[in-house]
């Protein structure tokens, strides 16, 4: 092999490897009352693209969200949405299933906000937001508030709520940079012309 092609092999497979690489995570969760805040944040190297199309996956979010059950879209107008939810608070011994119902609005390639407007979440709005950073990463960034219409030991509330949100804020992540690892597969110079050959 040339010195070059496998200069220029070398430079792809480095890059193949790097891609969807997420290179921070952070997840804190704050209590105020009957309120608890969540607010997490990841950054990735990924198309941003990709990530839109993710985070706005509805009807799809329960095959690779942990702890959710069900996920529909009811009613689109636009950039307007209502959705309808359904899964389980659980930690250790605690287990509390959940329903709610969302008022979405999206702001395309950058933000979905969320609000609750029926279920047994008393209130709840949340937040997705995405943003290129000039190093080429992509963050991805949640903030979300909620107060259960149920109850929820005090002493483990918190625990109970971050572990839930972050796990679902991980398995985000991963479904971001496997869709992308993906994509880039299927972008390969010569890709289309083997899977041509191989039919």
């Amino acid at each position: 092999m040339k010195p070059h092609i496998r200069a220029v092999l070398m430079m792809l497979c480095g890059a193949l490897c790097v891609r969807g690489f997420a290179s921070t995570q952070q997840i804190e969760t704050d209590g105020h009352g009957e309120a608890i805040s969540v607010t997490a944040t990841a950054e990735m190297l990924v198309d941003p693209h990709t990530a839109w199309k993710v985070i706005t996956d509805y009807d799809r979010l329960a095959e690779f969200i942990p702890s959710m059950r069900s996920s529909r879209v009811v009613r689109r107008d636009a950039d307007r949405l209502l959705i309808e939810q359904t899964g389980e608070f659980s930690f250790l011994f605690f287990r509390q299933p959940v329903e709610v119902k969302l008022a979405v609005v999206e702001s395309p390639e950058r933000s979905v906000a969320a609000r609750a407007v029926g279920g047994n979440l008393r209130e709840m709005d949340g937040r997705y937001t995405l943003e290129r950073l000039p190093s080429g990463f992509v963050r991805l960034s949640y903030s979300g508030r909620l107060v259960p219409d149920f109850p929820i030991p005090p002493v483990i509330g918190k625990m109970v709520v971050r572990n839930v949100v972050a796990n679902q804020f991980r398995a985000m992540v991963r479904e971001i940079e496997r869709r992308d690892a993906q994509a880039s597969r299927h972008s390969l110079p010569g890709a289309n012309a083997r899977s041509a050959t191989a039919i």
